[in-house]
């Protein structure tokens, strides 16, 4: 797998390449927006207890088609993620499996379930705010620092990734560091 290379802008954002050949990932104003609403669901779900603070919503030519956020608690589920349950609730909105017309934006990296989920889904391109580093600084399972990393070598590329740079990746890192005290790990 090629190593992520690292782009300095002029206006001193960093953004980072995909490791896939390819895929550089610098988020734009509509991925901001898209983005921003999966931070607001992340909030969400730790606000009224459903979940960690993880959001995610799944786009459909510029329209968003869900916005969920981690249902973990709510539904006693461990695997109700909010990419997991997005998905979902996509796929039965739209009555049907294959989502290669849709994107995903999740406010967090998406650990290999969610991954797993995202790339079976065919959903062609994945924007993700925090690095899977900020979940784990709060406790959260070191197993989902890899989840792109590990399970890259594995998938077909068909997928666009990009990491958030400058205050969307900031702004997305901080739900951890605010909710922390809200609920309790395992």
């Amino acid at each position: 797998m090629e190593e992520a290379k690292v782009f300095e802008a002029k206006d001193r954002t960093i953004s980072v390449a995909s490791a896939f050949p390819g895929h550089q990932g610098v988020v734009q104003d509509r991925d901001h927006k898209f983005l921003t609403q999966a931070i607001d669901e992340a909030y969400k779900g730790v606000e009224c207890k459903d979940g960690r603070p993880f959001g995610a919503v799944v786009v459909r030519n510029d329209e968003v088609v869900v916005s969920c956020h981690n249902m973990v608690l709510r539904n006693t589920d461990p695997t109700a993620h909010a990419e997991v349950t997005a998905i979902r609730e996509a796929c039965k909105k739209l009555n049907q499996i294959d989502l290669s017309d849709c994107e995903i934006y999740a406010s967090c990296e998406p650990c290999p379930m969610c991954f797993g989920a995202i790339h079976l889904s065919r959903i062609k391109k994945l924007v993700y705010g925090a690095k899977a580093e900020a979940a784990v600084a709060i406790g959260f399972d070191d197993f989902i620092a890899d989840g792109l990393r590990g399970t890259g070598f594995y998938q077909k590329a068909h997928l666009e990734i990009k990491k958030a740079d400058g205050s969307d990746a900031v702004i997305a890192e901080q739900v951890f560091e605010k909710t922390k005290e809200k609920f309790t790990l395992y």
